[in-house]
């Protein structure tokens, strides 16, 4: 049996110009409309039923802080932002597959070089 699209409604809100460039980065880096970015939000964040939830949206203004990743991580957020285990992370860099630097006795790796890395065809 197909399954049904949920309902939608129209809604129009006139936000601050740098709050829209950050839902558009957002989406866009995503790969996800806006609208389902927003939807995704309201999900998770606002529940009406809670005075404690609501009170944390701080009624009148929108609440969402900017989220300014590291570019600059250890191991352990390289594995992370790859989704993949640490021990992988420290193979493939030390096998010189993946771009980092050891610093001592740590590795650190570029946000955007692991991006760039992870966007290139592999090599046969």
């Amino acid at each position: 049996m197909p399954r049904k699209p949920p309902e939608e409604s129209a809604l129009f809100v006139r936000l601050p110009t740098d709050a829209v460039a950050k839902l558009h980065r957002a989406a866009e880096a995503l790969g996800i409309r806006k609208k389902d970015l927003v939807a995704g939000l309201v999900s998770r964040y606002v529940d009406p039923d809670s005075p404690r939830a609501l009170g944390q949206l701080r009624m009148g203004s929108y609440s969402f802080e900017a989220y300014e990743p590291a570019e600059v991580l250890d191991a352990a957020q390289a594995a992370e932002l790859l989704q993949v285990d640490q021990a992988t992370i420290l193979e493939l860099a030390e096998a010189g597959k993946l771009p980092g630097r050891k610093l001592g006795k740590a590795w650190r790796f570029s946000r955007a070089a692991l991006v760039a890395w992870l966007s290139t065809p592999e090599r046969r």
